[in-house]
C-alpha cells in the first residue's frame, strides 16, 4: 500500500482525486489499494525554553517559569519537539496508516518547510520504510498527474529539509535567549516591555526605523532648473538645461541652487540663436515583463490597491490551493521553465473559459512567440506564478483573490503579445555655449501593453520628465532659436515611507541598504533577508506586536519599535549576518554546508550576545513602565538590585529584590536606603543585617 502524506486536506483531495477516490476513513482518503491521509502544516512543534530548564524553577501567576538571567543562554542538547495541542488525533492516525504502509510519498508543498513537515512526522514515528517525493508547482488535474507520474527518491531532498530545520533551530536559539536577555535587560533599567528579538524580524524592524528616522531629520534643500522652449522649422520643443562640469552656484551635488546665476542664464539665452550640436533617433524595442515572484506581486499590489503582505500571500495561497487557477506562490523566482511553453495553447483556452471577458485579448494572444520570461538557466526551485491548466470559475473568489488573479492574468497574456515597439530620439543644444538636452518618445508599435488597461510606471514618468514629447525631424548643425526661458523653482524631497509591498523588497534587495562595499557585494548576489514564504508573517507579526503600524498605505515604526532598536546592538539588527546566514541555509539545501556546523556558529553568536545583553540595562520608551533596579543596594538572601517601590502611603517607599517571585525579600526604607536591619522574608522571617 502507498501512503500518501500531503501537507493539507486540500492538497490530499487533489491527490485522491487522480488517484481515484475509493472510499473515506479517520483522517485519510482511500484509492483503491493506497490511502490518502494529511497534516495541517506542521503537526509539530519546537518544545518552549521552559522543557530545557531545571523543574524546580518557580512559575508566575501564568503557570510559566520565571524568567532569569543565570539560566541562560539555553542551547539543547537534543531538540525537542512536542506534538501540537490540537495535531494530536491527526498525527495518531497517521502513526496507525504507516504501520500498515509499504511505501511513503511525501507531499509536502515544494519548499523547505513543505518537505520538513512531512520528513518531521517519519521521524517522529522512527520510520524507516521507503520514502518517494510528490513535487508539484501546481494543483490542477494536469499538475497533479504529471507529479505522481514522475515520483522521486525523497532522500534527494534530505538537504530541504535540513534547511528548514538549521532555520528553526537558529530562530529558536536567538528568538527564545535575545528576546529574554534584553527583556530582563529593560526590567533592570526599570521598563517591562517585551523586548521580540528575532533573525529576520529585527534587521527589517531596523529598515523601517531609519527610514522614518531619515525622513524626519530630512531637511529640503531648495534649488533651480532652467527649461528652454527650442524654434524649429519642424516644430518646437522643450530642453533642458544641463549644467558644466566647473559651473559656479552648484552644490555637492551637482544642483544649481544660486537664484542670482539661475536668473543670468535664462536672461542670458532667452531670444538667442541655437546651433543642434547633436540629433540621435534609435528604434527600440521592450520585452514582455517577467511572470511574477511573489514579492513583485506584492509589491503591484500594494502600490495600486494599499494591500498588505499578509492578504496578498492569503490570496495567492486560495488561488493555488483552493480555487486552482494559479501555480505555488512563495516563489522568489520571475521565470518560467522552457518546457511549460508547449502548455501555452491549453492554458490560453483555460484563461479564456474562466474570464470570458478577455476573450478578445486572449484571441490575439499568439502561442507561438516564447519572451525571454521561458529560460530554464534562471529557474530555481520554484517558478513564476501563472494560471494553470484549470477550467475553473471565478464566482468563488473574493474580491482581492479576483483583483490578484487578473494581474497573474494580464502578466502571463502579455508573453504572447509581440515586443513593444517605439522611437528614441534624443537632442543637444548649445544656446550661448550652455547646452540643453531633450527626448522624445513616439510609440510605433504597442504589443505586449495591448493586455494591460493602464499605461504603467515607465508611461507616467515619460510623460512627467517630458519624454513623451514628439520632435522634429532635424540634423546636427541646424540652426534654431530659443524662445522663452524659464527658471523653475524646486525642493529636494525625502525618501518615501515603506509601503508593506516596498518594504517586502526592500527584504529582498538587503544589498541597496548596506555601506560596506565588501557586505554589499556578497549580500548582492544573495536572496535577502527572509523568504519569499515568511516575509508577510513576519510583517505581520512586527505589526502584532506593535512594533510597526499601518497610516494608510504607509508602516512606520512605533516609539515602541524604535526603542526596542535602539536596545540592541549592531550585531542583531544589521541585516548582514542575517542574509549570510540566509546563504548558509541555501548551502544546506543544496548540500554544500554541514547543518551542524551552521548550528554551532549560532550557539556561539548567542552565548556572546547573552553575555553583553546580561551585562547592563536599558530603559525602553513606548512599553509599559517598571521599576529601576539598584546597581548599588542589593538583597542579602540571593544578591539580586533591590528596586525602590512607592507605599499605599503618600511619600513613602519600600524596597523588593528584583528577583521576584523567587526570591520575596523586602525592607523599609530609612533615609531614601534600604534598611537591611528590618529586611522580611514575605514579611515571614526577621533578618538582622
Amino acid at each position: 500500500m502507498n501512503l500518501f502524506i500531503a501537507e493539507k486536506p486540500s492538497v490530499a483531495k487533489a491527490i485522491a482525486g487522480e488517484l481515484g477516490m475509493t472510499g473515506k476513513g479517520d483522517g485519510f482518503i482511500q484509492c483503491g489499494s493506497d490511502k490518502v491521509t494529511w497534516c495541517f502544516g506542521h503537526l509539530l512543534e519546537q518544545a518552549e525554553p521552559d522543557d530545557y530548564t531545571p523543574s524546580d524553577v518557580p512559575r508566575g501567576h501564568n503557570g510559566k517559569k520565571v524568567w532569569r538571567v543565570d539560566e541562560l543562554p539555553i542551547i539543547p542538547t537534543t531538540w525537542i519537539l512536542m506534538p501540537k495541542e490540537d495535531a494530536k488525533k491527526q498525527l495518531t492516525a497517521i502513526g496507525k496508516l504507516l504501520k500498515e504502509a509499504d511505501v511513503i510519498v511525501n507531499a509536502g508543498d515544494p519548499d523547505r518547510e513543505g518537505q520538513l513537515l512531512v520528513d518531521e512526522v517519519l521521524e517522529h514515528f522512527n520510520n524507516t520504510k521507503p520514502v518517494r517525493r510528490f513535487w508539484v508547482s501546481a494543483q490542477d488535474s494536469v499538475s497533479v498527474q504529471r507529479g505522481l507520474a514522475a515520483l522521486k527518491d525523497n532522500t534527494h531532498f534530505a538537504g530541504w529539509a535540513d534547511a528548514a530545520k538549521a532555520r528553526q533551530r537558529a530562530d529558536w536559539l536567538i528568538g527564545m535567549n535575545l528576546s529574554r536577555a534584553y527583556t530582563l535587560r529593560a526590567q533592570r533599567g526599570g521598563s517591562r516591555a517585551l523586548l521580540t528579538v528575532g533573525r529576520v524580524q529585527t534587521p527589517t524592524l531596523a529598515l523601517v526605523v531609519a527610514r522614518d528616522r531619515e525622513i524626519e531629520g530630512f531637511k529640503p534643500v531648495p534649488y533651480h532648473t532652467i527649461r528652454a522652449e527650442i524654434q524649429h522649422a519642424g516644430g518646437s520643443f522643450f530642453a533642458a538645461w544641463k549644467a558644466k562640469e566647473d559651473q559656479a552656484g552648484l552644490d555637492s551635488e551637482g544642483r544649481l541652487v544660486d537664484t542670482a546665476i539661475a536668473n543670468a542664464l535664462v536672461e542670458k539665452i532667452a531670444g538667442k540663436p541655437v546651433i543642434i550640436a547633436e540629433y540621435k533617433e534609435e528604434a527600440k524595442t521592450q520585452s514582455q515583463p517577467l511572470a511574477f515572484a511573489l514579492s513583485d506581486i506584492t509589491l503591484l499590489a500594494s502600490h495600486k490597491f494599499g494591500y498588505s503582505a499578509e492578504e496578498v500571500l492569503k490570496a495567492c495561497q486560495a488561488l493555488y490551493e483552493t480555487h486552482k487557477l494559479t501555480s505555488y506562490p512563495r516563489t522568489d523566482c520571475a521565470y518560467l521553465p522552457e518546457s511549460q511553453h508547449a502548455d501555452a495553447a491549453g492554458i490560453l483556452a483555460a484563461i479564456k473559459y474562466v474570464n470570458p471577458e478577455l476573450g478578445g485579448i486572449v484571441d490575439g494572444a499568439d502561442p507561438r512567440i516564447k519572451s525571454k520570461t521561458w529560460n530554464d538557466s534562471k529557474i530555481t526551485a520554484h517558478h513564476g506564478i501563472i494560471p494553470t491548466l484549470h477550467k475553473g470559475g471565478k464566482s468563488g473568489l473574493s474580491d482581492q483573490e479576483r483583483t490578484i488573479y487578473e494581474l497573474i492574468v494580464r502578466a502571463y497574456l502579455a508573453q504572447f503579445y509581440p515586443l513593444h515597439e517605439y522611437r528614441q530620439t534624443t537632442v543637444s543644444a548649445e544656446v550661448e555655449s550652455e547646452t540643453f538636452t531633450a527626448n522624445g518618445k513616439v510609440i510605433t508599435r504597442n504589443g505586449w501593453r495591448e493586455v494591460f488597461q493602464e499605461a504603467d510606471e515607465d508611461d507616467k514618468h515619460d510623460s512627467e520628465e517630458g519624454n513623451r514629447q514628439r520632435l522634429p525631424a532635424m540634423k546636427q548643425g541646424d540652426d534654431v532659436t530659443c524662445g522663452q526661458a524659464a527658471r523653475r523653482d524646486a525642493k529636494t524631497k525625502p525618501p518615501a515611507r515603506f509601503t508593506e509591498g516596498t518594504l517586502t523588497r526592500a527584504m529582498e534587495n538587503i544589498h541597496k541598504f548596506v555601506s560596506d562595499p565588501d557586505h554589499k557585494k556578497v549580500l548582492r548576489d544573495g536572496d535577502g533577508i527572509g523568504t519569499s514564504a515568511t516575509r508577510a508573517s513576519i510583517l505581520s507579526e512586527l505589526k502584532r506586536r506593535e512594533f510597526l503600524e499601518l497610516k494608510g498605505k504607509h508602516i512606520i515604526s512605533t516609539t515602541l519599535g524604535r526603542s526596542v532598536i535602539d536596545a540592541l546592538p549592531e550585531v542583531v539588527k544589521s541585516p548582514v549576518l542575517t542574509a549570510l546566514y540566509e546563504r548558509m541555509l541555501k548551502g544546506i539545501e543544496q548540500g554544500n554546508t554541514e547543518m551542524g556546523a551552521f548550528i554551532a556558529r549560532q550557539e556561539d553568536f548567542i552565548r556572546e550576545q547573552v553575555a553583553k545583553a546580561n551585562a547592563g540595562a536599558v530603559r525602553i520608551a513606548g512599553g509599559k513602565e517598571g521599576t529601576p533596579v539598584s546597581s548599588l543596594h542589593k538583597c542579602m538572601a540571593c544578591g539580586s538590585g533591590l528596586s525602590r517601590r512607592p507605599s499605599k502611603k503618600p511619600g513613602h517607599f519600600w524596597w523588593g529584590c528584583s528577583n521576584f517571585p523567587t526570591c520575596k525579600q523586602t525592607y523599609p526604607e530609612l533615609k531614601g536606603r534600604p534598611d537591611y536591619s528590618k529586611g522580611r522574608d514575605n514579611n515571614q522571617t526577621v533578618i538582622k543585617g
